[in-house]
């Protein structure tokens, strides 16, 4: 079997990227080849004789991130339709490609962030604020187009799944859950140490990952619900700070000192095992990898039912809010794991052991099978319309025959007369 799968990265270290770097590892492991129609792919993924990559170059000077989708959207259509014969599936993640999938991957729907009363963008709310909205739309309704060209689509949550039905399927479309994975071994093993990151040894710290130049992560509501907590609540922050106005924010808050801003980890196990608790009370989100990290590190987490991901939190490994923009409610959880060291650590227990049955190995098995699935059914479409090919030739030649049989028949007869 052969499958190409298409995405912007495939890589251990990226989200969507991690997602795809493992589907394609394991696939290769079941002597699948696997062409990657990417503009970077990881070196070990390179080096396997099994892999073929396409690359899909995108030149910087595009002016957005909108048009380079585009861009990469075309290029890579280009590339498919040109090879159509040398792969059986075709895996895709979104929008992407201006080629129909076989699997479509949804790690985001634009349509489902558009419409939540949380979202903050507008076309009257300054430049910046109105290319979001129209990127937000442009691709609510490009990501529309590709799920319903789509044979299947794998949601990485049951939110994400009914968000793709709410925005009308065809009867031919059909919607399966496929919760993203985690490295349960690696995450669970690793042990913390505070002093790597200059984090204070004597803190109860929350850790707070994500991208934070957005503010649909929502760190915002995190910094000022720390206002309401005791001195030695204090938090570390993972992700890219270039551009983000939250180092401002919390020293308007009066709190910088207790907000520990580390930029990218790398060495984000280690991370988790050094701190107490993980908080993501995300304003909308599909299904965060940095919430089964968490969990798979032992981890109690404060989240909230806007985030992707909440639907498996048990009240026994978690707390999940019901308005991720309540700065009160928020501040009461964190205090509850604060004020009780044995519930935290009874749910940091329980939240590795629901992490467990998130493996990456799990995950990645569902889609081979998938793959398997959809190229048994290529094989027997294509049986059948063999067959029936088969069939109509042979009619078409008994019919020949029969109108030849008549023909010299009544030519005999036209000679007797």
């Amino acid at each position: 079997m052969r499958v190409a799968i298409v995405t912007h990265v495939v890589r251990h270290n990226d989200g969507q990227g991690r997602v795809n770097h493992e589907i394609a590892r394991a696939a290769l492991d079941e002597n699948i080849a696997v062409t990657l129609v990417a503009s970077h792919v990881a070196p070990d993924l390179l080096a396997h004789p099994n892999v073929r990559w396409a690359p899909i170059k995108i030149g910087r000077w595009w002016p957005t991130n909108l048009l380079r989708q585009q861009v990469f959207a075309f290029k890579s259509a280009m590339w498919l339709r040109a090879h159509r014969r040398e792969y059986d599936v075709l895996h895709v993640n979104g929008f992407i490609t201006w080629m129909p999938a076989d699997v479509n991957t949804s790690h985001f729907v634009h349509s489902g962030w558009f419409g939540s009363k949380y979202y903050p963008f507008g076309l009257t709310k300054g430049v910046w604020s109105a290319y979001q909205s129209v990127y937000t739309r442009c691709n609510a309704w490009l990501e529309r187009w590709a799920y319903r060209r789509s044979k299947v689509i794998t949601a990485v949550s049951q939110k994400v799944a009914d968000e793709i039905r709410a925005i009308g399927l065809t009867p031919d479309n059909r919607v399966d859950v496929i919760y993203n994975g985690v490295d349960t071994q690696g995450f669970a093993t690793a042990t913390g140490d505070r002093a790597k990151f200059g984090l204070p040894a004597d803190a109860f710290l929350l850790l707070f990952v994500g991208d934070l130049r957005t503010p649909r992560k929502n760190l915002g509501t995190v910094l000022q619900a720390l206002k309401h907590l005791p001195e030695h609540v204090q938090i570390a922050v993972a992700g890219f700070l270039p551009g983000s106005p939250y180092p401002e924010e919390a020293k308007a808050l009066g709190i910088a000192h207790r907000v520990h801003f580390l930029g990218l980890v790398k060495e984000m196990p280690v991370l988790m095992h050094s701190v107490d608790a993980f908080v993501f009370p995300s304003r909308y989100e599909a299904m965060s990898l940095s919430l089964l990290e968490a969990m798979a590190a032992g981890l109690p987490v404060v989240t909230a039912r806007t985030a992707g991901g909440a639907e498996i939190i048990t009240p026994e490994c978690g707390i999940v809010l019901d308005d991720p923009d309540d700065p009160n409610a928020l501040a009461g959880a964190v205090a509850r794991l604060a004020e009780n060291d044995a519930t935290r650590r009874a749910m940091g227990a329980a939240a590795n052991e629901l992490a467990t049955g998130f493996g990456w190995a799990r995950m990645a098995a569902q889609y081979i099978a998938l793959y398997r699935q959809l190229a048994e059914q290529q094989k027997d479409r294509k049986r059948r319309e063999t067959e029936a090919a088969a069939v109509a030739a042979n009619d078409a030649l008994t019919l020949n025959t029969l109108a030849g049989q008549s023909i010299h028949h009544n030519s005999q007869n036209a000679q007797g007369q």
